[in-house]
């Protein structure tokens, strides 16, 4: 019987950091072992600790290839390091719900004269921001931090801004924006927080900013990833990507955004994060169906790979939640992708279809080879 034990993949194995410690094979058969280890003692993985020295052989490898880690985040880290947040002096964020105000307080506590200027509909939201620092509409419970300004006047909340945090939802966005659009820089950065596609056109955001501003060229970075509002407010960590076709706003935006609790990639496949931020949001009703109807991990598990295959099936033939389903299967059916798993959740949506029935439909498809 062998047991690998093998250092996680981040980096290929040419990488001069990981060259040395990237697969250590512990041996536990009889046929293998050294000979002066007798055949009565060979307990499977039990050697490792019958046999004290292969266990700290195996510890040694471990903690190499950490310390290897940290050196190499050590070094990237300063040598990435840049002056984005230093220079920049006012964020405006667009809408002024849960995860709009989570990325607000986010963005505010990474420095603390940085003006956050939330520009919202609501002045009752606006007064209580401004006089008492909650978002009496949402998060009442969580004080935001004090360099967060709340305004109902898009010149007031856009003058001078250096970056723009789009969260309007998806389906009011085009609207909003056509509004403003004489407000708007037409350099000032858009990074997009609202995942989904546009009910009837099928647009995603890189679409709409541009188009609504009257300006193609309008600077746009798509944000994405795991990023529950209330666990953000939290300060819990989580990990996501922005995407942009210019790299140098991409890295700007991963140092504006970036801190100790949130990690943030890179990407210049925009169109990529968009797809899979909207189909995501989708899946995500399908997890809460698997959940409510307690039909167990393995098919949430089975759930969660059919969905990112179902993802990455449309996500290879194009260059928000229920708003999206119907999107997303007219655009599945656009390009011929058959797509079970969300179409099902589609109709389950609009009332058209049972989860039971749904499930029980699911399960009777032709087994197919995995693309």
């Amino acid at each position: 019987m062998a047991v690998l034990l093998e250092a996680p993949p981040f980096f290929n194995g040419n990488h001069s950091l990981f060259s040395s410690a990237r697969t250590t094979s512990i041996s536990c058969s009889a046929s293998s072992v050294p000979p002066n280890i007798p055949d009565d003692k060979i307990t499977d993985l039990n050697s490792l600790t019958t046999y004290p020295d292969r266990s700290r052989d195996r510890r040694k490898v471990v903690r190499l290839a950490w310390e290897k880690l940290v050196r190499w985040s050590n070094f990237w880290r300063s040598r990435n390091r840049t002056d984005v947040l230093e220079r920049t002096n006012k964020v405006v964020v667009l809408g002024g719900g849960s995860f709009g105000t989570a990325m607000a307080a986010h963005v505010a506590n990474r420095k603390a004269d940085l003006e956050v200027h939330m520009l919202l509909r609501d002045s009752v939201v606006c007064e209580s921001i401004n006089e008492n620092h909650i978002n009496c509409k949402y998060f009442s419970e969580y004080k935001l931090p004090d360099n967060v300004i709340a305004t109902t006047d898009p010149k007031a909340a856009l003058l001078g801004a250096d970056y723009c945090l789009h969260a309007v939802p998806v389906q009011f966005s085009s609207s909003l924006l056509e509004g403003i659009a004489e407000f708007v820089d037409p350099g000032l950065p858009f990074i997009s927080l609202s995942k989904g596609l546009e009910l009837n056109t099928l647009r995603v955001m890189s679409q709409i900013i541009p188009q609504a501003l009257k300006n193609p060229r309008q600077p746009f970075v798509a944000l994405s990833g795991p990023s529950f509002a209330l666990e953000l407010m939290k300060k819990l960590p989580t990990a996501m990507v922005v995407a942009s076709k210019d790299k140098k706003l991409a890295n700007a935006a991963q140092q504006l955004l970036a801190s100790s609790h949130l990690r943030i990639s890179t990407s210049s496949d925009v169109t990529g994060v968009e797809i899979a931020g909207a189909l995501k949001n989708v899946l995500a009703i399908a997890a809460g169906i698997v959940e409510g109807m307690n039909l167990g991990n393995n098919s949430m598990a089975a759930l969660v790979a059919q969905g990112c295959s179902e993802i990455r099936w449309l996500a290879t033939k194009v260059a928000e939640g229920v708003s999206t389903a119907g999107a997303v299967i007219a655009l599945a059916q656009k390009y011929n992708v058959k797509m079970p798993v969300l179409t099902a959740v589609a109709r389950i949506i609009d009332n058209e279809l049972t989860p039971k029935k749904a499930v029980l439909e699911l399960m009777r498809l032709p087994q197919v080879e995995e693309v």
